[in-house]
């Protein structure tokens, strides 16, 4: 069946339509990228007139808005406030193996109706990994205080970080059931231990600081380019039984939808917990950063003497992490003393070294993010951050690695300890 055909399908479009009600809309138009931002689909016949101008797939917001057409690039935070009516939580497993990400999801799936919510939808990300969502409807209209619809992406993030430290004992437990160390470490080849414990998390990703403002999921029965598999909802209770063939084009069946909007306030338990755990635990990525001093070099520090990790890292992503890349990158030049223009200049050079490049509006709308904070920059992620350096590829410890806990640390005792020797030899 032909892509056109696909979305030809009556019942492919309702779904589409129902899951972008009041959502900002991303169309891909195969190897030409997207078009444009903001972009929003209210009527089945959009769906098929798109695809017949050339669209592969659709995307979609985790926020909700009053008016999806009135966002702009670099909205300030209280502006997109007032503009969102609210926001799905949406968990994104990553990984290469199927099976990994089903058992992720799985116990994610457990680790929720632990914290009470029931009303939880999940669907094949057409690739290799899984989304869980849980609308908006599930969450309480305030928490601590706070009006929720405010806490974005604050909120999504602390539930993510809490979900995941949740299954991640058992999680680790299930996948070394299925395959021994050696094997796992084989088949990914990663640094699967940590501590001389598995960790799971060095083989599979569930993102949390890259929630952010305007970030978009792929909507469902919508085609992955690279697969030509559609991310087709799955019930939850048979996650473990999904089979690839039926995200084949010619054999996809609407039986369930993705992010039904009904609940009576079952994730209050959730959002709760979340919070109160991410006040204890010290390991949270906020935490980190908190009270951080740091005084910004007046000038510019050189790429040589940066760590091992960023000088790989500046080199380009030959796997999966570009996004995160972006981020750290932009943190750790600012502490190098960078103006954002040469860093702008820096990424859009490195973003072509890599397998296959970032959208260049992706990083000039994350370069103007950072312009736009008047605060300290924040630290990059810590070395021991499971989501970051290790996962990438790119952590290749030298001698002086041992003794530091952030690749900003690393510059700087270095330095220091260079300027205390000059200051003894004279």
């Amino acid at each position: 069946m032909s892509i056109i055909g696909f979305y030809s399908r009556k019942d492919i479009q309702k779904e589409i339509v129902k899951a972008a009600k009041d959502r900002e809309i991303g169309t891909k138009f195969g190897d030409k990228g997207f078009g444009k931002r903001p972009d929003i689909i209210q009527y089945e016949s959009d769906v098929l007139e798109l695809a017949k101008q050339g669209a592969t797939s659709f995307h979609a917001s985790e926020e909700r808005w009053t008016d999806p057409l009135q966002l702009k690039p670099g909205m300030l935070q209280k502006d997109l406030d007032n503009l969102r009516s609210g926001w799905d939580f949406i968990i994104d497993i990553d990984c290469k193996f199927i099976e990994y990400s089903k058992q992720t999801a799985n116990l994610l799936v457990q680790a929720l109706k632990f914290n009470g919510v029931n009303n939880i939808t999940t669907k094949f990300s057409g690739g290799t990994g899984i989304h869980i969502g849980v609308p908006f409807e599930s969450f309480p209209e305030n928490v601590h205080g706070q009006k929720v619809k405010y806490l974005f992406p604050e909120g999504a993030r602390v539930i993510a970080s809490y979900l995941k430290e949740l299954i991640k004992e058992p999680l680790a437990n299930k996948l070394l059931e299925i395959s021994n160390i050696n094997e796992i470490s084989k088949v990914t080849k990663k640094e699967v231990l940590e501590n001389e414990k598995f960790n799971p998390y060095s083989i599979l990703e569930i993102d949390t600081v890259l929630i952010s403002n305007r970030h978009m999921f792929r909507m469902p029965y919508s085609l992955n380019e690279k697969t030509n598999l559609i991310s087709v909802p799955i019930e939850p209770s048979k996650i473990l039984d999904f089979n690839i063939n039926d995200a084949k084009i010619e054999n996809v069946k609407v039986q369930h939808s993705f992010l039904e909007r009904n609940g009576t306030e079952d994730a209050k338990q959730l959002i709760i917990q979340a919070f109160d755990w991410s006040k204890e635990n010290t390991t949270h990525f906020e935490k980190e950063v908190k009270d951080y001093s740091f005084e910004l070099p007046k000038i510019a520090i050189k790429a040589e003497q940066f760590p091992p990790c960023m000088k790989l890292l500046l080199n380009g992503i030959k796997e999966d992490g570009r996004k995160r890349s972006v981020f750290v990158i932009i943190n750790f030049l600012q502490h190098m003393g960078w103006k954002l223009e040469d860093i702008e200049k820096a990424l859009l050079t490195w973003n072509k070294k890599n397998y296959e490049p970032l959208r260049e509006g992706y990083i000039m709308s994350q370069v103007n993010y950072a312009k736009k904070q008047h605060q300290k920059p924040i630290l990059p992620p810590n070395c021991s951050n499971e989501n970051y350096y290790k996962t990438m590829g790119i952590c290749k410890q030298d001698n002086w690695c041992k003794k530091i806990k952030n690749p900003v640390n690393y510059v700087t005792r270095k330095i220091l300890i260079k300027n205390s020797n000059k200051r003894g030899k004279k």
